[in-house]
């Protein structure tokens, strides 16, 4: 999609001419049990002008909600003589609460403080933040957050954290769109995913009493130069509508073809080289402990799940005829294999896999998962439990390892990953914990 710079003060493409093509989409319905649903804004007011309906819509169908503000919005008038930036953040943060509390009364809202147009550089910090939102039980969350595609960088962070806290957590992910109803076409409305939930008139009064909340931004802020109306009557047209339209699904990938994938691990392989120093004697002794648990002095075959740079695999492969060891970062494959060729054996072979989507064929009697488990949502988690009790052979060995601490930004830690296993009828034959790490030893189930 071409991108078009553009100006609130400027003329842009009206509401009406928006009202045909909104009309023809499809009907977006919640989901029949009730839920939670968590409302990401980049400022205070996306969430009523982009969500006010949905948000009305779900509290009164017993949903319970919450919204998180990225910013305080205090930039929105760098120019005015009245309000300082601070002044102007407590102004808006009052704003927000209100407005919250006209759609959902007694929902929660919280504003992270991230810097006014610059959330992109603090995505890892929001993704964090809607991680420990959102939980465990994301399948039971429908996350809303801006649009990837919607021209305005805070808002474009804002949707690129959202999708990859949802990707982390399972949740569902919805996209408003905002300021392109204001410079985008018509004709560009993508196809596929796109929907229109129709507002009943409680949810139109609502939203509508939850616009005003926000007169910082409806309303001048002084009749001085530089606090000018910032969202003035043919911009709030678009959001008096009877409809909110929503990208679910496929319309964000085809709206927003730039939107990065959640490549914090193979940023962390390519900022540094040995990113989990390998080589210190905490990583070189739970390494030294993980082969000494393990029961077979030998094994044919061998797999290691989130491989890394290597350096377990390459101990691995001297008790294994072949191990294959996979991880889904490029840069980490490219060190695993440098490591491996450093060694100077043949039993190890490095691939590219992302699991458990690509999960390696064949039957293996040792698998190893270590220190990967946390980095996947609840259920690839559950998915790679399922893959490795079917790739086990009958008297194969499963090991896992991993810290015990809670990593930040994911929404699993270590002890819940082996809990995984263990639920799953995986009988222990080793089990070894420390303060740090935990470490057990596992037969196939049944």
């Amino acid at each position: 999609m071409t991108r078009a710079l553009f100006h609130h003060d400027r003329p842009g493409t009206s509401a009406a001419a928006w009202d045909a093509a909104v009309a023809s989409l499809p009907g977006l319905a919640l989901p029949d049990a009730p839920g939670r649903l968590v409302v990401v804004a980049a400022h205070p007011d996306d969430e009523t002008l982009g969500a006010g309906g949905l948000v009305r819509t779900a509290y009164a169908a017993g949903w319970r909600v919450e919204v998180v503000s990225a910013t305080h919005g205090e930039r929105s008038h760098p120019g005015s003589p009245t309000h300082t930036p601070d002044r102007l953040a407590a102004v808006r943060a009052v704003e927000l609460h209100r407005a919250v509390d006209l759609l959902a009364p007694g929902a929660p809202a919280t504003v992270l403080g991230l810097p006014d147009g610059a959330v992109a550089e603090h995505e890892d910090e929001l993704v964090a933040a809607l991680v420990e939102v959102v939980g465990t039980h994301g399948d039971d969350v429908v996350l809303v957050a801006p649009w990837r595609g919607d021209g305005h960088p805070d808002h474009e962070a804002a949707g690129r954290a959202a999708a990859v806290a949802a990707s982390r957590t399972d949740a569902r992910l919805w996209e408003y769109p905002v300021w392109w109803w204001h410079w985008g076409d018509p004709s560009a409305l993508p196809s596929a995913g796109t929907l229109r939930l129709d507002l009943g008139p409680d949810a139109v009064a609502a939203k509508s009493a939850a616009v005003q909340a926000h007169g910082s931004q409806v309303r001048p802020l002084s009749d001085a130069p530089g606090d000018e109306v910032l969202l003035g009557p043919g911009l709030l047209a678009h959001f008096a509508r009877h409809a909110e339209v929503w990208f679910t699904g496929d319309a964000a990938p085809d709206a927003a073809p730039d939107a990065a994938p959640d490549d914090a691990l193979d940023r962390v392989h390519r900022e540094r080289a040995d990113p989990w120093d390998v080589d210190s004697w905490y990583e070189r002794r739970k390494r030294a402990v993980t082969l000494a648990a393990l029961p077979g002095e030998h094994y044919r075959s061998g797999l290691e799940v989130g491989c890394s740079v290597g350096a377990l695999a390459v101990d691995l492969a001297g008790r294994c005829d072949r191990l294959l060891a996979v991880d889904a970062s490029p840069a980490a494959v490219e060190a695993a294999r440098s490591r491996a060729a450093g060694t100077g054996g043949s039993a190890l072979t490095v691939r590219l896999a992302q699991v458990p989507d690509e999960w390696p064929d064949g039957q293996f009697d040792l698998v190893c998962v270590s220190e990967v488990g946390y980095f996947l949502s609840p259920r690839r988690l559950d998915a790679v439990v399922e893959r490795c009790a079917a790739s086990l052979t009958a008297r194969g060995h499963l090991v896992l390892c991993h810290w015990r601490h809670q990593p930040v930004g994911w929404p699993l830690a270590g002890p819940a990953v082996h809990d995984a296993f263990l639920a799953a009828g995986f009988p222990v034959l080793v089990e070894h914990q420390e303060p740090d790490f935990l470490l057990h030893v596992l037969g196939r189930p049944g």
